[in-house]
């Protein structure tokens, strides 16, 4: 039977126009390309994911260093507080270093 309908399929692909058998260019000649459009989208969501898991850890890594005491320096810099609270939080910061 399975013969017989291998027979079949093979007199009736025969029938058929080239181009509807092999597609355009007669077969092969584009399978690289289908190959080519996964592997695109692939490195392109690779890059994304191992270039944001960088940025995450750099930037996790940069909030855990900064220290109460840059803290206390950037809000003294942007003016939210004046220098007499600076000078005053400054000196509790470093007479308790633990904290």
């Amino acid at each position: 039977m399975l013969t017989s309908l291998s027979t079949t399929l093979g007199a009736a692909a025969a029938q058929l126009p080239n181009d509807v058998v092999h597609g355009p260019g007669g077969g092969f000649a584009f399978w690289p390309f289908f190959l080519l459009i996964p592997l695109f989208w692939f490195l392109v969501i690779g890059c994304f994911v191992f270039f944001g898991r960088r940025m995450w850890r750099r930037n996790h890594h940069w909030a855990a260093t900064q220290g109460a005491e840059s803290v206390l320096r950037e809000r003294y810099a942007r003016g939210e507080i004046d220098e007499t609270e600076y000078r005053q939080r400054l000196e509790v910061l470093r007479a308790h270093p633990d904290k």
